[in-house]
């Protein structure tokens, strides 16, 4: 067992990017060669080097890496430009962003190094080395070791210990938003260091692909109680290829889903799985379940297949869910209004648990009254949903999709900050239920909370909650469904 005592640390969780001390940026011009890029490094002794004309207009980086990967392992002439080799997607972060925030961004772009951006003015940069060093034990250090393992039986092993890392991180205040990132993070490594291992296995594919997920995974919201929504893109191949390409991706997604099943991420019960026949295809075959979906818009079609819209890539070819991305925003485009009208009846199936009295209203399991969060929950996400692709945004994340309504002016600030506080309480609370229950060894259903273990207040904050949410209800009803 890893030492978990040192797990938090609170400084680490209330500093901010601006106070590291960031590096100032070296600078080279596009046009400059590797061997004179190369040579500035060693002099001023620094492992980044930006490129571009000024601090303004920064095109690029390269660090010891890229010398390595792109130079001298390819045998490449360092007379080249530098512009030739250099690495042009970088990411930034504003100074008064938490180091949580700034880890969490690291990982989930792989990205090595983060400009600090203020405004238009780019003030220096960090690298994931700097902030680990900051913070030598956490959730971050373990996000890391996870990375490193390799073996099922050591991924099951760091799967297992998230309960106990979420119910510390809840316990000592982190946001509930920050908590799913992290859980979401580790799921998204772990799948992805299976991915690794299983093309290891049988070799590389024989076509262009990207494995996607779906649902909670798909929109960054994962939870303790999780299970395997993913699905396969692959390019389109001529027809001698099509049954080859097809049975390759069919036998790796097999095994890709079996092993996670055999680390605790789950098989679907629904089958909603790249290894069901049904969700691996060919790009073109995908651009067609899109034009049918909306097309047909029936209300079982935006029951059975609105999760389809909550997608994410986690390996693999981005271009291609991209291109799909930008296929289904023409279609929405031209959506019938029949289309989100059942959308929107979707997201009021599951009434906030409210009696006609005001009380929260439960049912009976194993003798106590209990309620389901997760149901609670489901109408927030149904809505921010529908009102993003009505408004063709493209964040997945619930509550990215709420701040990004209220920037349209779909939603005023309090209304914005009403749902998302009421989003982030539920969430919170689920995942704390869901912690305490793992960790007592329970059996009990993870999604359900009793009563008896909410105290006055919660009880009276929830009741209020779900006001909110039901009047948000009533706004979708008028909104969208018309006569509903």
């Amino acid at each position: 067992m890893e030492n978990t005592t040192g797990f938090i640390s609170d400084q680490f969780y209330s500093k901010q990017v601006r106070d590291l001390h960031f590096r100032h940026l070296r600078m080279a011009k596009p046009t400059s060669s590797v061997q004179e890029c190369a040579a500035q490094m060693a002099k001023e002794q620094v492992s980044c080097l930006f490129i571009g004309e000024s601090k303004e207009d920064i095109q690029g980086y390269i660090t010891d890496i890229t010398l390595r990967d792109k130079v001298l392992a390819k045998g490449l002439s360092v007379e080249k430009p530098v512009v030739e080799i250099m690495e042009s997607s970088m990411v930034s972060i504003h100074p008064e962003a938490s180091l949580v925030e700034a880890l969490m961004l690291m990982f989930q772009t792989k990205s090595r190094y983060l400009l600090v951006k203020q405004g238009d003015h780019f003030e220096g940069w960090i690298s994931r080395t700097k902030i680990l060093t900051e913070q030598s034990q956490g959730p971050f250090m373990f996000i890391q070791s996870v990375k490193e393992a390799r073996q099922i039986p050591e991924l099951r092993a760091k799967w297992q210990r998230m309960p106990e890392i979420i119910h510390l991180l809840l316990s000592r205040g982190m946001k509930a938003s920050i908590v799913n990132q992290i859980i979401t993070t580790v799921a998204d490594t772990i799948a992805q260091r299976v991915i690794e291992r299983v093309i290891k296995e049988i070799g590389p594919a024989p076509a262009k692909f990207v494995f996607f997920v779906l649902g909670s995974e798909g929109r960054g919201e994962l939870t303790l109680k999780t299970d395997q929504d993913n699905a396969i893109i692959y390019e389109d191949k001529a027809n001698e290829q099509r049954e080859k390409v097809r049975a390759y991706f069919l036998d790796f997604a097999t095994r890709v889903s079996t092993a996670l099943d055999q680390i605790g991420i789950v098989f679907c019960e629904g089958e909603l799985m790249a290894m069901n026949p049904k969700w691996t295809h060919s790009l073109s075959h995908w651009k067609r379940n899109y034009e049918t979906w909306i097309s047909d818009a029936s209300q079982e079609t935006a029951m059975n297949y609105a999760t389809f819209f909550d997608c994410r890539a986690i390996f693999g070819d981005e271009k291609l869910l991209n291109d799909l991305k930008r296929h289904m925003n023409q279609l929405l485009d031209k959506a019938p209004e029949r289309f989100f009208i059942n959308l929107g009846y979707n997201a009021l199936q599951y009434e906030p648990p409210l009696t006609f009295f005001r009380q929260i209203r439960t049912e009976k399991i194993d003798g106590e009254k209990q309620f389901n969060l997760k149901h609670a929950m489901r109408t927030m996400v149904d809505l921010a949903r529908v009102y993003a692709l009505k408004f063709q945004i493209q964040e997945t994340n619930t509550l990215e999709r709420l701040l990004k309504l209220k920037d349209r002016g779909v939603f005023s600030d309090a209304e914005c900050q009403e749902l998302i506080h009421a989003f982030s309480y539920l969430m919170a609370l689920r995942l704390e239920n869901q912690a305490e229950l793992l960790l007592a060894g329970s059996s009990k259903p993870l999604n359900w909370i009793r009563m008896e273990k909410l105290t006055k207040v919660q009880n009276v904050t929830l009741i209020e909650i779900f006001k909110v949410i039901r009047d948000f209800q009533a706004r979708m009803r008028i909104s969208f469904t018309k006569s509903l």
